[in-house]
């Protein structure tokens, strides 16, 4: 059996859990979110716990367990707490701000790029070097981050572009390396 899909979901005070039509609804603090259930799963809401199961141990099958579950846990920490993506701007003269509700990024092209976030998730440039992607749908906020490093991926040899804030990049030597290798 799934080793994820056997834990239960414990749902925390002020989240109110619903399923009507294999249509699972999370409701909370910070809004409401909602996912449909696979015909081969079921889920059950008993003792502040949603449990699921499956009806048959197809590998297919087996897969979506441990899926629905992991999907489930996200929505209700979604809804309690939120989901964040923190970005990092490394390069001489690049920078981000906000104009309005849109990001405008200065990333050493000829241009400057603007990026219109979607309704539910709220982009912040607090320094001009830091970007902060936040909401409550945690796969919109990953989607939106990495679009976001999409435009200036970090480049190898000095560091420069959007990272994750953390993220190790892996360094190269440059030319002069190799020549004295000769």
């Amino acid at each position: 059996m799934s080793r994820i899909g056997k834990k239960p979901v414990s749902i925390p005070q002020g989240i109110k859990v619903d399923i009507k039509d294999r249509v699972l609804t999370v409701k909370g603090p910070k809004g409401e979110l909602s996912i449909n259930i696979h015909p081969d799963i079921d889920v059950k809401i008993e003792n502040e716990e949603i449990t699921v199961t499956r009806k048959s141990d197809e590998k297919r099958v087996r897969a979506l367990h441990g899926l629905h579950r992991a999907l489930i846990n996200n929505l209700v920490i979604g809804v309690k707490d939120g989901f964040t993506k923190k970005l990092e701007i490394v390069g001489v003269g690049y920078r981000a701000e906000m104009k309005g509700n849109k990001l405008q990024l200065s990333l050493g092209y000829s241009h400057p790029i603007l990026f219109v976030p979607p309704a539910d998730i709220k982009v912040e440039a607090s320094t001009p070097n830091n970007i902060v992607v936040s909401g409550i749908n945690k796969e919109l906020v990953g989607m939106v981050a990495a679009k976001i490093r999409s435009f200036r991926p970090p480049e190898p040899y000095k560091g420069k572009g959007i990272k994750y804030e953390g993220e190790i990049i892996r360094r190269k030597a440059g030319k002069a390396a190799s020549k004295s290798l000769k």
